[in-house]
């Protein structure tokens, strides 16, 4: 079953993102806001990577003989 934890940790890792996007385009940084933005997706897709990855054990050991 899908951990609501989870849901609230990719949720508030995209609040975090924004926020700092927000707040380093407004002083200038551009380019740093960019890297955070990039850093941000990646650590996010590692969750969804991970959750994948235990969804394709599930399946396995479901319909192993």
């Amino acid at each position: 079953m899908l951990d609501i934890n989870l849901l609230f940790k990719i949720g508030g890792a995209g609040i975090l993102i924004v926020i700092l996007d927000k707040v380093l385009k407004s002083s200038g940084k551009d380019d740093i806001a960019a890297i955070t933005n990039i850093a941000g997706v990646v650590i996010i897709l590692l969750m969804v990577i991970n959750l994948i990855s235990k969804l394709f054990d599930s399946v396995k050991t479901m319909f192993q003989l």
